[in-house]
């Protein structure tokens, strides 16, 4: 049976993360879904999601106190290419840094920065929170089904500004455009919570479930 974990490093409420892909894997037949906090469980799984809520320094550094775990993801996602889904600051930490309160490394998986949001229009408010819609930049399976002009639940100060345009998969337009979703070979990251976006998250949890890169 196809596993799934949702990666548990004490970054984040799980529970509706929990619950939306626990829906969808039993709707689509995806096996199953559990969330750990141990390396062994990374290194056996068949897809990895790793959340984050917060700060990108913190998260990190969280990620870095649990023994073991970055090290597990890593071999899974860079050596076995298992499926990867980072959410929120999990998306952001694929970068090479961030610079959110210091400078701080990143995984180095797909290249570029993350840096706080600067909307022209000065009247817009940061964090950026709520609801806002897509704009599909490439095809991609995870994207099967959603299409410009789709909500998405948002609530962040930062982004992921990629290095190669290729590596940007959505957008949304806050003063200025938004990175909402990268992609690289088996990686995917939302910057908004799919588990929070209803029926756009849902799909999009769906087709994460069901692809083999």
């Amino acid at each position: 049976m196809s596993l799934t974990v949702i990666v548990d490093y004490e970054s984040g409420n799980l529970h509706s993360a929990e619950k939306a892909f626990q829906r969808m894997a039993a709707e689509t037949g995806a096996g199953r879904v559990l969330v750990s906090s141990r390396p062994e469980d990374a290194v056996r799984a068949d897809r990895i999601v790793l959340p984050g809520d917060g700060a990108f320094p913190a998260c990190r550094a969280a990620l870095s106190r649990a023994t073991g775990l970055f090290e597990a993801i890593e071999e899974a996602v860079t050596v076995q290419a298992r499926p990867f889904l980072g959410i929120c600051i999990g998306m952001q930490m694929m970068a090479t840094r961030g610079l959110e309160y210091r400078e701080t490394p990143g995984f180095g998986w797909i290249g570029g920065e993350v840096v706080r949001i600067a909307p022209a229009d000065r009247r817009l408010k940061v964090p950026h929170m709520g609801w806002n819609d897509l704009v599909i930049d490439r095809p991609h399976p995870v994207l099967t089904g959603i299409e410009t002009g789709d909500h998405a639940y948002f609530v962040h100060s930062y982004h992921f500004r990629v290095a190669d345009p290729a590596h940007l998969l959505a957008h949304c337009d806050y003063g200025g455009p938004i990175t909402a979703i990268v992609g690289s070979e088996n990686m995917v990251g939302t910057q908004f919570h799919p588990e929070k976006s209803q029926a756009v998250g849902l799909r999009l949890i769906a087709n994460f479930l069901g692809w083999s890169p």
